[in-house]
């Protein structure tokens, strides 16, 4: 099932005007409407990803990721799909999140550390970090980039996002404060990650809709939507990722309820910065797997 009003075909034709000015590392998936540059996002979800107790199911988010990135990269199977992205001359870091309340689950860090040796990725060629990315020997050193965490409300931001995700890159995260973090698009402008970014993997296992202040959490707005949004844009991951938790906040308080503060930092990351695509009508979003109560 496609969102979408664009062929594959399409997509695959040429590459967005991001792609060629360097600021996302991506094969060509996307094209060009209007004169407007375009992108395409995977959508894919598993009833059996989550346990009883809500705890992600190894090898069935081992194979949401292989699925979902043969869809992205448009390859026969998942060998083919990482080998299109990664090379065993490749030094590759994972970019994570360590929030203990909602964390990027060790299972998906472990899938992705054993695709990139299945590559050959040397093991120590290969680190998963988050807050000590700017010291990691590794990320020091590191060609390519996939950058990967779950999806929440933020206090400061609206939205915890991909795009947010790189902010332990900067010496300073309070630079990036402002006007409801309006300026995360620039971090992807510097050097270390310029290009680099291979994949971006935004968890929507079980995503937090809902937050009363700084680092709030509650079992009360998280739920199981077992899901996985993967894309060489970081800004189409995140505007497909927002529309579905502006679909929940609906669903879930009976009327419109914008998220607070509102997650503008994804369309400025578009307009001011350059990194991707923001428009929803220009994103086509491939669906696959469990479709029940996907509310996009």
């Amino acid at each position: 099932m496609r969102d979408t009003k664009i062929s594959r075909r399409d997509f695959f034709a040429v590459g967005t005007a991001a792609a060629a000015s360097g600021l996302v590392a991506r094969p060509s998936d996307a094209g060009d409407r209007g004169g407007k540059p375009t992108s395409r996002v995977v959508l894919i979800r598993d009833r059996a990803v989550l346990d009883q107790e809500g705890r992600p199911e190894s090898e069935a988010l081992h194979r949401m990721l292989n699925r979902g990135l043969v869809e992205l990269t448009g390859t026969e199977d998942s060998a083919s799909a990482w080998k299109k992205l990664f090379s065993p001359e490749d030094v590759v870091g994972i970019k994570s999140n360590v929030w203990s309340r909602l964390p990027t689950p060790p299972a998906l860090e472990e899938a992705m550390r054993a695709e990139l040796q299945r590559v050959g990725v040397a093991p120590g060629n290969i680190a998963v970090d988050d807050r000590a990315v700017k010291s990691n020997p590794v990320f020091r050193r590191a060609t390519a980039f996939i950058n990967t965490r779950p999806m929440r409300t933020h206090n400061w931001a609206g939205l915890g996002t991909c795009l947010k995700n790189v902010i332990t890159f900067t010496e300073r995260y309070p630079d990036y404060h402002a006007d409801a973090c309006a300026p995360l698009g620039s971090i992807w402008l510097r050097p270390e990650l310029k290009g680099k970014v291979r994949l971006n993997a935004l968890v929507m296992l079980t995503p937090q809709f809902h937050s009363t202040g700084p680092h709030s959490f509650s079992k009360e707005f998280v739920w199981p939507y077992r899901g996985l949004i993967l894309g060489f844009d970081p800004v189409a991951v995140d505007a497909t990722g927002a529309r579905v938790i502006e679909a929940k906040r609906k669903l879930y308080f009976g009327d419109d309820r914008p998220i607070s503060p509102p997650p503008h930092h994804i369309q400025v990351a578009e307009t001011q910065y350059g990194v991707g695509v923001a428009d929803q009508e220009r994103i086509e979003v491939v669906r696959l797997g469990w479709t029940e109560d996907a509310l996009i």
